[in-house]
């Protein structure tokens, strides 16, 4: 049976405007295992079965240790597991150590970043480590062959910029329609920013930006990759920010889709959910 590791990474040194994504995991966690909802994907996989889902639990940062080292090492022994990882933020910077493990174990790569920044930007005030800069490091390390970022809606021309020195395939909100299919040939790492929801839906982050994604419409996208979905990330809730743990429950619901994507298009695994 395939196995969904999952690694809690409560770090929030680098958001700029509010802290708080670092309280994160555990809530997610709690309406995972909640029992108001199934504990199955919309696909059938059942995280309540016996070896389904491989807690890592969360990682702890001790001071005068670098995070980066804390997250590198954390997300290495996660994947020894051998199944794929799903990490939970904490916000968007961690991306960038998750990727320097990720990427030693995967030749090819493609980033499915859906978001509503491009969180491109060389160093967002004056900090290169900055939630708002986590793509341009991982693009300049090259840990990655290819980024796709779906749900933008702030672009601007520094950004554009980025876009163009790295190669950066985008799908801005405006343009992301029913039945949106990507065409991939690598596998696949999803990161995940729970901005990129309209928050409406998702009210719970720091950086609330109108008019982005149903969850419904991420799921669907989700359900479409066919590309093994080898490790991934979903970051920048802020519990300080929810409603009535709205944010919370979506959170867990991508938590099970994702997860169960991520199973589905596992190598070798078995024929049961």
């Amino acid at each position: 049976m395939t196995a969904l590791s999952l690694l809690g990474i409560p770090n929030d040194d680098n958001s700029s405007y509010l802290k708080g994504s670092a309280l994160a995991p555990p809530l997610i966690r709690r309406e995972l295992h909640c029992d108001a909802y199934s504990i199955r994907s919309e696909s059938g996989i059942d995280f309540g079965a016996p070896g389904r889902l491989l807690d890592h639990g969360d990682l702890r940062f001790d001071d005068g240790v670098d995070p980066w080292q804390t997250i590198e090492r954390g997300v290495e022994r996660a994947l020894a597991a051998g199944g794929p990882l799903l990490c939970l933020g904490g916000d968007h910077a961690v991306t960038h150590p998750i990727l320097r493990a990720v990427r030693r174990h995967q030749p090819r790569l493609t980033i499915v970043h859906i978001d509503a920044h491009a969180d491109l930007y060389d160093a967002y005030q004056g900090n290169p480590r900055s939630h708002a800069s986590p793509f341009a490091r991982i693009m300049e390390e090259g840990l990655a062959d290819r980024l796709i970022q779906i749900g933008l809606r702030t672009i601007n021309d520094e950004h554009r910029a980025q876009f163009e020195r790295f190669g950066v395939e985008v799908i801005e909100a405006a343009a992301w329609r029913e039945g949106l299919r990507l065409q991939l040939d690598t596998p696949v790492y999803v990161s995940l920013d729970l901005d990129g929801l309209d928050p409406a839906y998702a009210p719970g982050v720091s950086h609330r930006e109108p008019g982005g994604a149903s969850p419904r419409q991420v799921i669907d996208l989700l359900q479409g990759i066919a590309q093994p979905i080898v490790a991934g990330d979903i970051v920048e809730y802020n519990p300080s920010c929810d409603i009535a743990n709205l944010t919370a429950a979506v959170a867990a619901k991508l938590v099970k889709e994702l997860g169960g994507r991520m199973i589905e298009t596992a190598p070798h695994r078995d024929g049961g959910d």
